[in-house]
């Protein structure tokens, strides 16, 4: 017991006498960028990623990676709750990895919320708040990971699409996909913005997507749907005949054309 006594405190005072000069090698790392600055987020959060840290220091890819295969093999046996549970180790190991964290989205808000959706063992009302609450939480995660990655064009347009095609908030959609366009996303995140601000319940987004649409379009990048939109948003904001584009709206072929985001 003696010996165990003396053994802790030799270690202790290591550890003491350790601290400054990892401190100050960690400093001088950060000055060159080669290591990144602490993210402040809530205390629980910070306390589980510097756990997680301390335990597996460099081999936190290879640990991310395997967290990764047990969450898919959860995920084989229809676990949502492991699957998250998993993925939460994951992103806390890899936090600057957006694929990480659009995966976790990914089997939230779309596998385990489908999954319950049409689940015809459940109730309907249980059916209908489950999958409302998957889809909350693949947003969170999202959300989440935009914390670590504010500038990834990918996080804003997949969190774009959860709300175009999940959860139908129009607005929110119209936001994210302008931050993916606005931070260096592909193209298309620009027309799509244009769209969800058309399809939301309020003028000044609609003024938003009139914007885009219009620009999009006296740059001779027109297409059927872009038209279309254009021309529900002139009578949406009340335009007068002479300031309305000249094309007819386009003819449906379809009741219900497929307009958005597809995986």
């Amino acid at each position: 017991m003696k010996r165990k006594l003396q053994a802790a405190v030799v270690l202790l005072i290591f550890g003491l006498l350790k601290l400054p000069l990892e401190q100050r090698v960690t400093h001088d790392l950060r000055a060159m960028h080669l290591v990144d600055e602490p993210l402040h987020l809530g205390a629980g959060e910070n306390m589980g990623q510097m756990g997680l840290a301390a335990v597996f220091g460099g081999l936190r890819g290879l640990v991310a990676t395997l967290f990764q295969l047990r969450a898919h093999v959860e995920f084989t046996r229809v676990n949502w709750a492991q699957v998250d549970k998993y993925y939460k180790y994951v992103t806390q190991l890899q936090p600057r990895n957006a694929r990480f964290w659009e995966e976790a989205s990914w089997h939230m808000a779309y596998n385990a919320a489908s999954y319950y959706l049409y689940n015809e063992e459940l109730k309907p009302g249980l059916r209908g708040r489950l999958y409302q609450e998957y889809v909350k939480r693949g947003t969170d995660i999202l959300n989440e990971g935009l914390k670590y990655l504010p500038d990834s064009p990918r996080l804003w347009q997949k969190l774009g699409d959860l709300h175009w095609s999940r959860s139908k908030d129009f607005k929110a959609s119209g936001d994210a996909y302008w931050n993916s366009f606005e931070h260096g996303g592909l193209n298309f995140t620009e027309r799509f913005a244009g769209y969800a601000y058309a399809q939301s319940n309020d003028p000044a987004s609609w003024a938003k997507g009139y914007a885009i649409l219009k620009r999009l379009y006296d740059a001779k990048k027109t297409t059927p749907g872009l038209i279309e939109f254009l021309k529900m948003l002139e009578q949406n904001l009340h335009l007068p005949a002479a300031q309305r584009i000249p094309d007819a709206a386009p003819v449906r072929k379809t009741p219900d054309p497929q307009f958005g985001p597809q995986r």
